[in-house]
């Protein structure tokens, strides 16, 4: 791996993902979850709505369930069309590779029009054989809380939440007595629910250096003017990896505008100047703007991107494949695609499909349990070239003109 940090710092993994009545996410569980995972399906299959299941709890830590919830249209754009009940979303996790498994569950009813707590919990299991323990229970903005972590040994205290819209989870989580609670915020808030584009990537970043990459990527001069200043070993790994892909890239830097702002510059080998990114490739920008995220010094615990795949040339999706597996070690990488060429550098167990039933709502399976596929594998196929063949069938939008899309073998 050529990932300059020396000794990684643990960062918390999401193990499971639960999420009801959300969209066309009737009733959908993603068990197992591994360091990388991409999701497969047709256009319409539920994919993006994953990502934003994640990130509407992610802005709801952050700004308020209030907020998240009208952003998105509110109750009757976010509830399952037909059906009744709350939105649930159940996050299983561990802080450390060793540490137990915590559970978060957040139910929300919509009452009148705005959203409403039905439940909120935080369970962990401190001991492998011992008693599940809820640091934290609340029903619309009614319960208590354990502090500290050994809640075994004291009692619970009973907090009364101002409204049912707040989360128990943003009160709590900034009190030093609740530290698992604060540890599960800061968790969730840090995710980078990412909307790379190159087009961001060409626009002017103001006058300083950042640290970290923004979700669209529109701060990537001052991310790199950050490198140059800091650690410009880093940005040279990052630029040597660039390189690997597209080859006459010499460099990269930001200028100084007279306006006070940054832009970003490329350097090609064979010319003397740099060229503004305003002329640069889509491709080339996309590739820099994700290996700046992926080599950030203190990456994000969890990394969602949509479609890697798009402007990059095929033969470079192995490469970039490999720059999320190393990424993966320090952080957690939940992928989407459509290209067999990334597919082709996967495992089995890294790969979900999606796919909508009869009576349209989103189920999926991990291609690992499709029968045929790890024997395949086994003889040498490509899961890219399977997937394209059909031998996944619910990831082929050919097969989900059949009455049963699912894929051959499972039980009905």
């Amino acid at each position: 791996m050529d990932f300059l940090n020396t000794e990684p710092t643990p960062q918390p993994r999401l193990v499971s993902l639960k999420v009801e009545n959300f969209r066309a996410l009737r009733s959908v569980e993603f068990k197992n979850l591994t360091p990388l995972t991409a999701l497969l399906g047709p256009n319409g299959s539920g994919k993006s709505t994953v990502f934003d299941a994640l990130a509407f709890l992610a802005d709801s830590f952050q700004f308020g369930l209030g907020d998240a919830w009208e952003k998105r249209g509110g109750g009757q754009e976010i509830q399952t069309r037909g059906e009744s009940g709350p939105v649930v979303i159940q996050v299983k996790y561990r802080e450390r590779p060793v540490w137990p498994l915590l559970t978060y569950h957040l139910a929300v009813e919509d009452i009148t029009g705005r959203p409403a707590v039905k439940s909120e919990w935080l369970r962990w299991r401190p001991r492998a054989r011992g008693r599940a323990f809820y640091l934290l229970d609340y029903r619309f903005g009614e319960g208590s809380a354990y502090s500290y972590d050994r809640p075994e040994a004291i009692e619970r205290e009973k907090v009364r939440l101002q409204s049912p819209d707040l989360l128990a989870v943003n009160a709590l989580g900034q009190i030093a007595q609740y530290p698992r609670i604060a540890a599960l915020r800061k968790f969730v808030t840090s995710w980078h629910i990412s909307r790379i584009s190159a087009e961001s990537a060409r626009e002017q970043s103001v006058a300083r250096s950042e640290r970290h990459l923004t979700k669209t990527g529109n701060n990537l001069a001052s991310v790199v003017q950050y490198l140059k200043e800091n650690s410009p070993e880093q940005l040279e790994a990052i630029i040597s990896r660039l390189r690997r892909g597209v080859p006459q890239v010499e460099g990269a830097r930001a200028a100084a505008m007279p306006n006070g702002w940054l832009i970003l510059q490329v350097k090609d080998a064979p010319f003397d100047r740099p060229i503004p990114a305003d002329f640069a490739s889509d491709g080339t920008l996309k590739m820099l703007a994700y290996l700046a995220l992926l080599y950030d010094p203190e990456p994000p615990p969890f990394i969602s991107i949509e479609e890697p795949e798009n402007f990059l040339h095929h033969r470079l999706l192995y490469e970039l494949v490999e720059s999320f597996r190393a990424a993966a070690e320090q952080t957690q990488l939940l992928v989407t695609t459509h290209s067999p060429y990334f597919v082709d550098a996967l495992r089995t167990e890294e790969v979900r499909i999606l796919w909508r039933d009869k009576q349209g709502f989103t189920q999926t399976a991990r291609v690992a349990d499709v029968p045929g596929v790890p024997e395949f594998m086994e003889h040498g196929a490509q899961l890219g070239q399977l997937w394209s063949e059909g031998h996944f069938r619910a990831g082929d939008p050919l097969y989900n003109r059949e009455a049963d899309p699912r894929p051959p073998g499972r039980s009905r």
